[in-house]
């Protein structure tokens, strides 16, 4: 009887340790550093971080402790610096960056956090330039984009 209620025991608490909880940390200063979902002691789910005055520093979803999934990238005064796509904690697909204002100045295709695939590239909201990259290295650049479009399919920039 007494081992039935130690495994019972054993088990409960390996399964409360388990559980879901969600944690904050804190500047020196008092502000808050970071929140979101731990299991474990592992980030899972939804995150937040912020700077020491208090404006948001990033955003998104973990899953064991990686990246995934979209994430948003802020600069110190809270504007949107860049935004994109995690794939087990690395680069993958479209990634926005943004100039002063939070305005688009730049998307690209990444993979394996390597620029691979177009970048295009906006001034003062309208497309300037598109370039072509290959494990990050630059391949191909258009500043006509009549022929940017003549030479590839629409199809690769989704």
């Amino acid at each position: 009887m007494q081992n039935k209620l130690f495994v019972f025991l054993l088990m409960l608490s390996i399964s409360l340790a388990a559980q879901k909880k969600y944690h904050k940390s804190y500047y020196k200063n008092g502000v808050l550093k970071e929140e979101g979902w731990q299991q474990n002691s592992i980030k899972i789910d939804y995150w937040k971080f912020y700077n020491p005055n208090g404006t948001i520093k990033k955003e998104g979803r973990y899953h064991k402790g990686k990246p995934i999934k979209y994430w948003y990238f802020y600069t110190r005064n809270g504007e949107k610096k860049e935004a994109g796509h995690f794939e087990k904690g690395i680069k993958s697909n479209w990634w926005v960056f943004y100039d002063r204002g939070s305005i688009i100045d730049m998307k690209c295709q990444f993979k394996n956090n390597k620029k691979n695939g177009y970048c295009l590239i906006y001034k003062h909201k309208k497309l300037v330039k598109a370039e072509k990259y290959s494990n990050n290295k630059k391949i191909k650049e258009w500043t006509d984009l009549k022929s940017f479009r003549k030479e590839n399919k629409m199809s690769d920039l989704r």
